[in-house]
């Protein structure tokens, strides 16, 4: 035999080893465990409206507002006054723009959820008045102008809203209600931890989104802020 031929022999041999010790690995190989938090969206839903109980709800304060969506209401209990004062006719609307989804998070999914309203309010530096920018100090606005912005003389405020509230049925007079002229996105979502051994395990688990136990259809008044209407849609 000569020496190419014993080369290739020694060289196909290597590889079948080499082959035969890779498989070997694979298959004693166990799977790995750990631990992920999954996101699991409980609900989407549409805004249609935005408004207040038209008659006191039990546990409720008086001054809630309710974001009317197609499937559930969201009524919230906290964040309503910020919401009504940034919203009711102070700023100009023309100026006003969502700068994130209405995604809120419910911890236990037991008909409670938290989250925030995200706005940026953008005007020329003077037309931004000396009542716009205590209102601003007021609610705790961040400047945010970005580069181009302030290359064209504007000035910018972010603003965060935080919210909590509780989630019932939809209301009992949607058809009568002033509606936005398209409607708008809101989710909910909750997160859950478990241990797995394959990425694709607990993707989706099928929940969906828990009322709390007192939750009745209720009737709303259409809240009167034409800012509102203008922004969302």
């Amino acid at each position: 035999m000569d020496i190419k031929a014993v080369l290739c022999t020694a060289l196909l041999a290597t590889m079948l080893t080499g082959c035969a010790t890779h498989e070997l690995l694979e298959n004693n190989r166990q799977p790995a465990t750990y631990t992920k938090t999954i996101k699991q969206t409980l609900v989407n839903d549409q805004v249609l409206a935005f408004g207040k109980p038209a008659t006191a709800i039990n546990g409720v304060p008086s001054d809630s507002v309710v974001i009317v969506g197609l499937k559930q209401s969201y009524v919230l209990t906290d964040g309503s006054d910020e919401f009504v004062s940034l919203l009711s006719g102070r700023l100009n609307p023309e100026f006003i723009k969502l700068t994130k989804p209405l995604d809120f998070f419910s911890k236990n999914n037991d008909g409670r959820f938290v989250g925030t309203i995200s706005i940026k309010y953008s005007r020329l530096k003077e037309d931004i008045t000396k009542d716009d920018r205590n209102l601003f100090l007021k609610h705790d606005a961040d400047e945010c102008t970005n580069y181009n912005e302030e290359k064209m003389g504007v000035q910018s405020f972010c603003f965060d809203m935080n919210l909590a509230g509780m989630v019932y049925p939809a209301v009992s007079n949607q058809a009568s209600m002033k509606r936005l002229s398209k409607y708008y996105p809101a989710s909910i979502y909750t997160e859950t931890t478990q241990t797995v051994n394959n990425p694709d395990v607990g993707k989706d688990a099928g929940k969906t989104l828990v009322l709390l136990p007192f939750a009745v259809a209720f009737d709303v008044v259409t809240l009167p802020f034409q800012a509102i209407y203008e922004i969302f849609d």
